[in-house]
């Protein structure tokens, strides 16, 4: 079964170039075209893709906005937010949307297919160049307290949520822990359900922001 993904950016040539990349691969089918944060919602609702590529500077309706309208109108897709400004403001604005992924769009291709997979998978992906800059303002943030939820967690699941606070994969936290790959794949689905949480990039802020992690 194919990755439906929608690409959602001003420039033609762009949308073109992101096509090529998504439709050389055999698991990936682009379903869409946007050339606006409006018409990316409005496709996004008509199409059903998968996973949104959507660019952060449009007309008629920025990224940010549009991702922040997907999840308000239950569109169901990922996002991964593309972008040419690292700039704190981008980066921090797409995630506080419901962003489950940040790239920068001069990342080399493989990254932006893997991401794409990753997204569809439930693993969100941050461009290192930005992820250290993530990672320090949410470890110096006084925690909130601990909703009651997260006292919801087994002790396994505290173990896997820990390992992918690491950025670990399904496969080397199943190693870490001697435990099957499916398994570890139950749990991190249960994790986010308990924590009303997207996509494991939203976990692992949300165990900054709560001080489950330092």
């Amino acid at each position: 079964m194919s990755v439906r993904v929608l690409v959602a950016d001003d420039q033609g040539a762009v949308r073109e170039a992101l096509r090529m990349v998504l439709d050389g691969e055999p698991d990936i089918e682009v379903v869409g075209e946007a050339a606006s944060g409006t018409e990316a919602v409005h496709l996004a609702l008509t199409r059903r893709p998968d996973v949104v590529v959507m660019d952060l500077r449009m007309p008629h309706g920025d990224g940010i906005s549009a991702i922040a309208r997907l999840g308000e109108v239950g569109a169901g897709a990922k996002v991964l937010a593309l972008t040419t400004f690292d700039l704190d403001e981008y980066l921090f604005g797409a995630l506080a949307a419901g962003a489950g992924g940040f790239l920068l769009k001069d990342s080399d291709p493989a990254v932006l297919v893997d991401a794409v997979r990753g997204l569809y998978e439930g693993r969100g992906l941050i461009d290192p160049r930005v992820a250290g800059r993530l990672i320090a303002r949410f470890a110096q943030l006084s925690p909130q307290a601990v909703p009651a939820e997260v006292e919801l967690l087994t002790r396994r699941e505290e173990e896997v949520l820990g390992q992918v606070v690491r950025g670990l994969s399904n496969a080397e936290i199943a190693a870490e822990l001697t435990i099957e790959e499916g398994t570890v794949k139950t749990h991190v689905a249960r994790i986010l359900t308990k924590l009303g949480v997207r996509t494991r990039v939203h976990a692992v802020i949300y165990a900054y922001e709560h001080g489950l992690v330092r």
